[in-house]
């Protein structure tokens, strides 16, 4: 038996991908782009629609309440997403709503002086819009100073490639629940689409028409218009008329009532729900879902360089787009979103799957976000799409995110018994930790911290149902902490280092260099 050669088995470290055509500062043809920047448009409406869905009704508002929040939550995403492509990290990256405002901003609406007002269509939807407008304005102002003042680029010089690894996983481990749990409800629609995303953009992804490799760039396009005029097909012939209520609205493709609700022409503008309230108990409470919104487009930022083939992005480059993303923030505040916005990781995902980084197809795409904010009618056609639909391809989207997370790992030493404890110990808190939190919340009706506090209840609530947050929490603290003098090879701080600051590579300049020369003014510092 001969022997096996250790370079037959292994495999050198890579800074960038292989496979993309197109990184973030080159472009496909405008006609593909526009088509690239359509499909991430679609993607970004799953999350867009369900957290309104989820908040609206608690909040007392109707059908046409729900559909304007929708068209606003819309509208400032593609804001945000022009003005962090073109001034904050220039990633192509998607700045959307978060889900992890949902836990203070329920909060908010359960309060008792909101809870009390009778009326349900008009009163207290507003006055709980306008509290909400009111905490988001204030807690921005967080992301804003720790952006603009430099201090989470400082914070960042605590992160190594051992460190980072785990969080960036976690970014897609642990949003399990928005996978295949969801798939399940309505599973005859759920799983043909998951198998048909799979087999056109895996297994199919080299047919190509005039050599473009359609099924792979496109694949999620396609898919989804099949799968919906198949749903919509079960719909019209009475499949699901006697049917659990659950599983209608999961499945039927006319359940959202959004398309009847929607006004044919509706620009969002600030303040349109009135003035925004305050309260300083709110405004803390709403502060801790700011902190988790930083962690996670922290670890999204790094996740998208590496699939937009960019350098890490540097404590200055990253410290600026946290500054951006609070004024992200703080226009959700004003315009009335009903949350707050964070990178979306579905759509970094995207990014892997077709495997095009291109900084413009993200700009075309926040483009139509706007376009078809305004026209009421025609995006509350894209948005009835069921939400089963976009948890299909979540499995794929989210799996990916995680595993370029963990490609991090091949610049550390696997071999080392302290890095195995630090990546094993952090994944599997960072998924245990927030699901303890869920289960109690779910069989309670109420989180783990329930004193007498509000604020403070929102606050340990919150940040420990956020897995990258949990993750970032114990691996960095860990990587700082145990054993580690002469640790710094096994962490990859050789790889990791001269990326920190802004001139430790000269393609720093190349990819995150502010357009129409304003470096001039801004120098990175």
């Amino acid at each position: 038996m001969s022997e096996v050669k250790p370079e037959e088995i292994s495999h050198p470290a890579m800074e960038q991908l292989q496979g993309f055509e197109y990184c973030i500062d080159s472009n496909p043809p405008w006609g593909e782009a526009i088509i690239l920047g359509f499909q991430h448009y679609i993607l970004a409406l799953g999350t867009a629609v369900m957290i309104p869905a989820v908040l609206v009704p608690m909040m007392g508002g109707s059908d046409g309440d729900r559909v304007r929040v929708v068209q606003t939550l819309l509208f400032v995403t593609g804001i945000n997403t022009l003005l962090q492509s073109l001034f904050g990290t220039r990633l192509p990256t998607v700045i959307g709503g978060s889900y992890a405002f949902v836990i203070p901003v329920m909060a908010i609406v359960q309060d008792s002086s909101l809870a009390a007002i009778p009326d349900d269509h008009e009163q207290r939807f507003l006055q709980s819009m306008r509290a909400i407008q009111g905490a988001l304005i204030v807690s921005s102002s967080i992301q804003i100073i720790l952006g603009y003042s430099q201090l989470w680029g400082i914070f960042s010089r605590f992160f190594s490639p051992l460190g980072m690894a785990p969080v960036v996983a976690l970014l897609g481990f642990g949003l399990f629940e928005r996978g295949f749990p969801v798939v399940g409800r309505c599973v005859e629609v759920g799983l043909p689409m998951l198998i048909l995303f799979v087999v056109l953009s895996q297994y199919l992804k080299n047919v190509q028409i005039r050599e473009i490799p359609i099924l792979e760039r496109f694949s999620l396009f396609i898919c989804i218009a099949l799968v919906w005029a198949y749903a919509q097909i079960l719909t019209s012939g009475g499949a699901y008329n006697h049917s659990t209520e659950v599983t209608q609205i999961n499945c039927r493709t006319d359940r959202a009532n959004l398309i009847s609700s929607a006004p044919w022409i509706k620009i969002p503008y600030p303040l349109q729900w009135g003035a925004p309230t305050f309260s300083a108990g709110q405004s803390f409470g709403m502060v801790s879902a700011v902190l988790v919104s930083l962690i996670e487009s922290t670890a999204s930022y790094s996740a998208a360089a590496r699939l937009a083939s960019a350098t890490p992005p540097p404590a200055h480059i990253l410290s600026r787009g946290i500054g951006w993303q609070g004024i992200g923030i703080l226009l959700c505040g004003l315009f009335g979103t009903g949350t707050g916005s964070t990178v979306s990781v579905e759509n970094v995902g995207l990014l892997g799957s077709t495997r095009i980084g291109s900084r413009r197809v993200i700009q075309i795409c926040a483009g139509f976000m706007i376009f078809f904010s305004m026209l009421g009618k025609f995006g509350a056609l894209f948005a009835s799409i069921p939400f089963t639909i976009f948890a299909a391809v979540y499995c794929v989207l989210f799996g990916l995110v995680a595993a370029v997370g963990l490609s991090f790992l091949q610049f550390t030493n696997m071999n080392s018994m302290r890095n195995l404890f630090i990546v094993g110990v952090s994944i599997f808190l960072g998924l245990s930790v927030p699901e303890y939190f869920f289960r109690y919340s779910m069989a309670a009706q109420r989180g783990p911290a329930h004193t007498k506090a509000g604020w403070f209840n929102d606050y340990i609530n919150t940040i420990f149902s956020s897995p990258p947050t949990v993750g970032l929490m114990v691996a960095v603290f860990l990587d700082n902490t145990l054993e580690v003098k002469d640790a710094g090879r096994d962490r990859g701080m050789p790889w990791w280092v001269p990326f920190r600051s802004f001139k430790g590579d000269s393609r720093n300049e190349e990819f995150y260099s502010l357009p129409f020369n304003l470096n001039r003014f801004f120098p990175p510092s």
